[in-house]
């Protein structure tokens, strides 16, 4: 048993290390000063408790509202729209805003084409658009495509959060079960 709690504590002490890492970069209570368009909002963002929550009532909401935000036509005003959404659906800050960065300046033009692509192709089975001309029918195919991935993507986050949450209460679980074991033989060599 000894061996197997040993393993599972370097295994928590890993998962951690890594979470760790993950979030780094990304805004939290104590650095939200550093980021160049949330700074401006940092005093009333460190009054907001529910930005900084990783409960899943807060998590949910920022999965699909910082997914669906991603893949639409907003690149160099996301961050802000992402503050204004975590606010707006009281979610997660820092989740709504890592989400972003699936946008950069390399997976712009892909994620532009095809979420374009998408939401012309739905607009066309639906007829619609069709009188609207190239340029206003092209941007309204880029945020019907951009919700259309948004809410695709965070369903397949949303499945994978409750996955994740699944195995990690199974695993604190088994940590506690063998932590209970190793308490019982310390207290049960020392009589």
């Amino acid at each position: 048993m000894k061996r197997e709690h040993d393993r599972h504590l370097r295994e928590l002490i890993r998962r951690r290390g890594f979470a760790r890492r993950l979030l780094r970069p990304l805004p939290r209570r104590a650095n939200v000063a550093r980021y160049p368009v949330i700074k401006w909002f940092a005093e009333h963002a460190s009054k907001r408790p529910f930005l900084w929550s990783f409960k899943r009532e807060h998590v949910m909401p920022a999965l699909y509202g910082g997914a669906i935000l991603a893949f639409l036509p907003l690149f160099g005003v996301q961050f802000l729209a992402a503050f204004g959404a975590a606010l707006l659906l009281r979610c997660n800050l820092t989740i709504t805003v890592g989400l972003q960065f699936i946008t950069n300046p390399f997976t712009l033009l892909p994620i532009y084409g095809f979420t374009g692509y998408i939401g012309n192709s739905v607009m066309r089975m639906l007829g619609l658009g069709g009188e609207l001309g190239f340029l206003l029918g092209g941007a309204n195919a880029l945020v019907v495509g951009g919700i259309i991935v948004g809410v695709s993507v965070a369903l397949l986050a949303d499945i994978a959060w409750r996955i994740a949450a699944w195995e990690a209460s199974r695993f604190r679980a088994r940590m506690a079960e063998l932590e209970a074991l190793r308490q019982h033989d310390e207290r049960h060599d020392n009589q």
